[in-house]
């Protein structure tokens, strides 16, 4: 998450992130089993399993204090709303050490040479991906002295939750979330990878399909915010759909250094709302 730009670059005004996790089979066996000699393995099944069953959706997923990254996507974007960059930390080992240590200390170089002229921007962070990334820092011991600065003043943020402020600070359920919303924009959206997926995914080794659905995740953020831009004012419509169209070139572009990108690009749709 180098902050270095050329004189030719625009001065970054947001960055716009995205985790994707998995389950911690060790601590999960110390924590919830401890005594019944379960292996990380079995612990993550037992875990799941009780989770399916109290899930009124049957869902698996367990609680965030009880994962750790191995993906984190960074997306710098200008003060014009226009896309600059795109980061996935530690590529190609995506150690999560090091991804969580090289986000935080992105986080204070920012912090320390733009200050209040920069955001972070996610959807569901403060529920998820900023604990998740938290923790982490807790368990690996880095310093978050920046972001716990500016972080914990919940209406005035340097971070912009769009969830939060979609829902109106969680008033109402977002069903569907951050795919309902993509594809409302003509976005991809989720495509061939869900995030409960992840877990086997990690398992079989396949690190660079994880941090290429991260991307996509981080890729269908950015559209979003641009869509709320439109509702507080900030753009209008049509200089939203420029921003779009240069959005869409930059991407095909960059795909020539980041193959995961063509696979967006041939999901791509339009915007075209109904009824």
């Amino acid at each position: 998450m180098a902050t270095g730009e050329s004189h030719s670059e625009q001065v970054p005004a947001y960055l716009i992130i995205d985790t994707e996790s998995v389950p911690d089979g060790k601590l999960l066996a110390m924590i919830k089993y401890p005594g019944e000699n379960l292996s990380p393995e079995d612990a993550v099944a037992r875990a799941q399993e009780e989770a399916r069953a109290s899930s009124a959706s049957g869902s698996d997923f367990l609680p965030v204090t009880f994962q750790y990254p191995v993906a984190a996507c960074v997306l710098r974007v200008g003060a014009d709303h226009s896309l600059q960059a795109v980061t996935c930390l530690d590529a190609p080992q995506y150690r999560p050490r090091k991804i969580v240590e090289s986000f935080w200390s992105g986080v204070a170089s920012y912090r320390t040479k733009y200050r209040d002229r920069i955001r972070l921007v996610t959807f569901n962070g403060r529920g998820f991906d900023l604990p998740l990334l938290e923790m982490a820092a807790f368990r690996y011991g880095a310093n978050l002295r920046e972001h716990f600065h500016n972080s914990r003043r919940r209406y005035e943020s340097w971070h912009l939750d769009l969830m939060d402020w979609l829902t109106n600070y969680s008033a109402y359920r977002l069903v569907g979330g951050l795919n309902l919303l993509s594809k409302l924009l003509g976005n991809p959206g989720k495509m061939s990878i869900q995030g409960d997926q992840v877990y086997r995914l990690h398992r079989e080794g396949r690190a660079q399909e994880i941090n290429d659905y991260c991307m996509f995740d981080t890729l269908d953020t950015y559209f979003v915010f641009l869509r709320t831009r439109v509702l507080t004012g900030d753009l209008t419509l049509e200089e939203e759909h420029v921003a779009v169209l240069k959005a869409k070139e930059w991407i095909q572009k960059k795909s020539a250094d980041l193959p995961g990108l063509k696979q967006y690009i041939d999901n791509w749709g339009d915007w075209n709302p109904w009824p």
